[in-house]
């Protein structure tokens, strides 16, 4: 017996693109649901009701990183292209403009998440170097949960 054949899409989103890059407020927090919600309501409106059937088979969010924007999706083999293309026409989430970028495509869980590892920390300390002083430990602890929460991803 052959298990499901799923590729996992490691995104980065970039939120209101036109703000002053110094602005430490998010006009949105990125979560789970309001990502899965826009990729589905994308998916929708490009692919319609049989092709967002066809989708949702094996699509799961199983990560967002609220702070350093970064998300991992998974879809099956057969339609990750839908779904990416349908991620790539995200407009806003929320009232909140958007732009999602693919970073890695993997047939593995195992492979994504030591791209994704890469990539979030790469982000973080990014993001320690924008806020400098003003970073606190509450935010240095959350992010440690998240890169805790990438290890033990699993299928």
């Amino acid at each position: 017996m052959v298990g499901f054949k799923n590729r996992y899409m490691v995104m980065e989103v970039f939120l209101d693109p036109n703000r002053d890059i110094n602005a430490s407020d998010d006009p949105i927090i990125l979560t789970q649901y309001n990502l899965a919600k826009a990729v589905k309501d994308s998916v929708l409106v490009n692919y319609g009701e049989c092709g967002l059937a066809s989708s949702l088979g094996s699509f799961q969010i199983k990560y967002v990183n609220p702070i350093t924007k970064l998300c991992i999706i998974r879809a099956s083999r057969d339609e990750y292209q839908k779904v990416w293309s349908a991620v790539t026409m995200i407009r806003s989430i929320g009232n909140c403009p958007v732009l999602i970028n693919l970073l890695d495509l993997s047939g593995s869980i195992k492979a994504c998440k030591t791209a994704a590892l890469k990539c979030d920390e790469a982000k973080f300390e990014q993001y320690k170097l924008v806020v400098g002083d003003r970073l606190s430990p509450d935010v240095t602890m959350h992010v440690q949960n998240c890169l805790e929460k990438i290890k033990i991803l699993e299928h």
